[in-house]
């Protein structure tokens, strides 16, 4: 069991009081003995995921606890991440024992769009642990290789993860991972991929001439026509559109859909590493409004269309913000206020794209109409760090 992290306590102490609960309260409400959730609040205990989750759900707290768990194993992280770049030096793997951790990879990279950041870290832990298990052991030069790209693959996801909950560091230090294995395997498009997500992160920064950088780079790197080479030229158009310049914006975005529009349908188009032509006009909606152009609306109301029963929670809720700000942009504040909020209640707003919302919220609440008082509510409401 890692230390116990003494923000979860007075997170936890916070929130009971702040909905005015005694321990004996909390103690019926959540079903847990009052003495336990004591130690949890003093610090002596440290909670497991499951109790997290289950105090989230009692208290509102939309994952914030569950993510505090998450965080205080940021120490073991590290130790985790250079055990398994030592492990990637040394060089029996049957072949349906990689079969079965390539499947695995492909999973989890598909269950990143519908599965909370809290519950998928986790797993993507236990995998890079047995990968790292059996880079240590004996094998061949091409298993040794496959082993280093599913280590690959996972570390920049474990990476992604960690930026989703906040966790900046453990972000850091799993990107340096997958991007040395990709380095041992010769694999460009982990490389290119490491450094789209750079870009990304960055981007949600407001770093945005670093985030066109970094874009760029990951376009040099990634083979021709690869899915890290069409997104690493959507996030480009990202980068232009939030600074303002729609030139370049609508340039990048007509190379996107250039090389895009021949690609099939892939077998899964909720795998995160990817590239879905489906998403093409989720990108231009979000770049469109971004940058303020005025067809952005339209592109943005057949994306939440689309989107509506899908069971893609995450995408929807972010294409619910991109069309509140396009509506901002055509001067109708009275159902973007009601699409955000709409979004954010939604819980599927993850931490690292709360910028988003805060941008909608603020923009709204510049229009002076009365629902402002409502949207903000929500969004405080719903907020998952502060």
């Amino acid at each position: 069991m890692p230390d116990v992290d003494p923000y979860f306590a007075q997170t936890l102490r916070r929130l009971r009081l702040d909905r005015g609960l005694s321990l004996r309260d909390l103690g019926r409400l959540a079903h847990r003995a009052k003495s336990h959730l004591h130690e949890l609040e003093t610090g002596r205990k440290q909670p497991s995921t499951e109790v997290a989750h289950h105090l989230d759900q009692v208290l509102d707290a939309n994952g914030r606890l569950a993510s505090l768990v998450a965080a205080s194993t940021s120490d073991r992280d590290e130790a985790e991440a250079l055990e398994l770049l030592r492990l990637a030096d040394a060089s029996g793997v049957g072949a349906d024992v990689l079969d079965h951790i390539e499947r695995a990879v492909d999973d989890l990279a598909s269950g990143y769009a519908t599965t909370r950041p809290t519950d998928l870290l986790p797993q993507v832990r236990q995998a890079l642990a047995q990968i790292g298990r059996l880079l240590g052991s004996r094998c061949t030069l091409e298993q040794h290789r496959r082993l280093l790209v599913a280590g690959g693959w996972l570390a920049l996801l474990r990476a992604t993860v960690h930026i989703d909950l906040r966790q900046r560091a453990a972000a850091d230090r799993h990107l340096a991972a997958a991007a040395q294995l990709a380095g041992h395997a010769e694999h460009r498009e982990i490389q290119a991929w490491c450094l789209e997500t750079r870009a990304w992160e960055v981007l949600t920064g407001g770093d945005y001439r670093r985030a066109l950088d970094l874009s760029r780079q990951a376009q040099a790197v990634a083979p021709r026509g690869s899915s890290a080479y069409i997104q690493a030229t959507a996030q480009e158009g990202r980068a232009w559109a939030r600074m303002g310049h729609r030139r370049e914006t609508r340039s990048a975005l007509d190379r996107v859909a250039r090389l895009a529009s021949p690609l099939p349908p892939p077998d899964r188009p909720e795998h995160h590493y990817r590239y879905d032509p489906g998403k093409a006009l989720s990108y231009t909606a979000t770049t469109l409004a971004w940058v303020g152009d005025p067809a952005a609306e339209r592109y943005a109301r057949e994306v939440v269309a689309d989107l509506d029963g899908a069971g893609r929670p995450r995408r929807t809720a972010s294409a619910r913000l991109d069309l509140g700000l396009a509506l901002l942009a055509a001067g109708k504040p009275d159902e973007a206020s009601a699409v955000a909020e709409a979004a954010i209640t939604s819980g599927r707003v993850v931490a690292s794209n709360w910028w988003r919302a805060t941008e909608v919220v603020t923009r709204v609440e510049g229009t002076g109409i009365s629902e402002a008082r409502d949207l903000r509510d929500a969004y405080e409401t719903y907020r998952p760090y502060r």
